[in-house]
């Protein structure tokens, strides 16, 4: 398995934007499987910020990852965010998240940030493994979340 730029497989770009519209639909209905696609192709950075990256098997899409300026619109003054953290439930419980959180880690790592963050409805467990640390509880969009932090180290 290889985690890569998003921008260097973009025919993925579709098969990608109706697995997260599938997952997160309910934290923005308005938003279109179209729109997550256009929003998708726009962070689809090689490096910095924002960037998508993702695991392939072979030619097989496996998951993804996205570091981002901010990922919560109630919390603007925190930046940067790891968003979008998806596996394909086959290839869940094998390390493929940790794989894609670590190399977005990296890219914050190169953009100079200092701490980031996330939010989550139910992997809080995951990112405390990970050595993430809760920041609050709070309601967002209907649904409650986990907004956790991490600092980074370079």
């Amino acid at each position: 398995m290889d985690i890569i730029p998003l921008a260097d497989k973009k025919e993925v770009i579709a098969e990608l934007a109706q697995l997260h519209h599938e997952e997160w639909k309910h934290l923005n209905p308005s938003l279109t499987l179209e729109g997550r696609a256009e929003a998708i192709t726009e962070a689809a950075g090689r490096e910095g910020i924002p960037s998508i990256f993702i695991a392939v098997s072979g030619n097989q899409l496996v998951g993804s990852a996205a570091l981002v300026e901010n990922d919560m619109d109630t919390k603007p003054d925190l930046t940067p965010w790891l968003a979008a953290v998806y596996v394909k439930e086959t290839f869940r419980h094998q390390g493929v998240a940790t794989y894609l959180i670590a190399r977005c880690e990296a890219e914050a790592a190169r953009s100079n940030a200092k701490t980031w963050y996330l939010y989550t409805e139910f992997a809080s467990r995951l990112y405390e493994k990970l050595g993430w640390l809760h920041l609050e509880r709070s309601e967002y969009k209907g649904v409650t979340v986990d907004v956790m932090y991490k600092n980074i180290t370079s």
